[in-house]
């Protein structure tokens, strides 16, 4: 690890694009590290390397293996002391304002504007002397299940995540992907029993997915719903498979799951504005999509949830909750402040 996190820190001294990753249950990671600065968007999919692309569908990037020094690393998994970090907490302001958010997501859907809607909010903590190697490392020890990153190019910043969330995996012309929602803080999966405004919001993404889905496939294949564990927190799960018509295209598959019910909302479309006219911040690449892209004739791609950016001594938190109509303001804010944690924990004190 100590070549990795050499490679790392001198890539990011030279404001040198790179991206470190690990998929869910592995312990390889590899790396892309481009030789020149240059940002390279993506045209058709058929462009091979590490995709990083916005919710808003505006920006999509990507690192390409063919300029890129490609490099691969074994990690061991170990036992480690994860502190609970001493930062700031949300203000009552943020609280307001979030639950006031929530509020009139609820309103639009009762007014009939749209079944669901994902709202969410930034966080900032203030840290000093952030070490990209030691947060990484901590991720990487902490959410074993997850896809876990660090990205960075000059004209996007530094992020890092630990991500649940499956957009697509792709093989030729199968493909599987899942529907994900519900959150619930829990220790033990056996534990868990789920009200029925999970159990439904799950099922609205459901629904949707395979309805978009069915006209460009062939075979679906629709999995019952079951539970999975994300560090410290469970969601509901559906796995989704089948193979895509001749006269498509992986883009077109992209295209049609992104963004998805369990981050924008259902109708897409009007939910996605909804949020883009009312949420107070930008999004930008929180709950886009990223991951290998034609990789070995394959592409697996996933949701950048449980993500951070990194600006100077400011850490850029995100988190959202699924809206319907049952939904009450100040439980999703507790929600929020859950979820926040999945990120915070790696944030503690920076001690070599």
């Amino acid at each position: 690890m100590h070549i990795l996190y050499s490679k790392i820190n001198e890539h990011h001294q030279l404001r040198l694009p790179f991206v470190v990753y690990r998929k869910p249950n592995t312990s390889q990671l590899k790396g892309l590290f481009q030789s020149d600065d240059t940002l390279y968007e993506v045209n058709d999919c058929t462009e091979e390397g590490f995709v990083f692309a916005s919710f808003d569908g505006d920006k999509n990037y990507i690192i390409p293996k063919a300029a890129s020094e490609i490099l691969s690393f074994s990690f061991d998994k170990k036992d480690i002391a994860i502190p609970l970090p001493e930062i700031s907490h949300p203000t009552e302001k943020e609280q307001r304002q979030y639950e006031q958010l929530v509020a009139s997501g609820v309103a639009a859907i009762q007014n009939g504007a749209f079944q669901k809607v994902v709202l969410s909010r930034e966080e900032v903590v203030k840290i000093q002397d952030f070490d990209i190697n030691i947060v990484f490392e901590r991720l990487l020890q902490t959410y074993p299940t997850a896809f876990v990153y660090c990205f960075f190019h000059p004209e996007i910043g530094l992020w890092l995540g630990a991500t649940p969330e499956q957009l697509l995996k792709a093989f030729g012309s199968t493909f599987q992907t899942i529907a994900l929602a519900g959150t619930q803080k829990a220790s033990d999966i056996e534990t868990v029993i789920w009200p029925t405004k999970e159990k439904e919001e799950q099922q609205l993404v459901t629904d949707y997915i395979v309805s978009q889905l069915q006209p460009y496939t062939d075979d679906l294949q629709i999995s019952e719903p079951y539970t999975i564990q994300a560090g410290a927190i469970c969601h509901i799960r559906t796995d989704i498979k089948g193979s895509w018509k001749k006269e498509n295209t992986l883009q077109q598959i992209i295209h049609l799951l992104h963004p998805t019910p369990a981050v924008c909302g259902f109708p897409t479309a009007v939910a996605k504005d909804f949020i883009l006219q009312n949420e107070s911040y930008n999004r930008s690449f929180y709950t886009g999509f990223l991951g290998e892209l034609n990789s070995d004739s394959s592409s697996d791609l996933f949701v950048n949830l449980r993500c951070m950016q990194v600006e100077d001594q400011e850490v850029h938190l995100y988190m959202g909750c699924g809206i319907t109509k049952d939904s009450v303001p100040e439980s999703e804010w507790q929600e929020t402040v859950n979820k926040s944690m999945t990120m915070k924990r790696v944030l503690g004190k920076m001690e070599k």
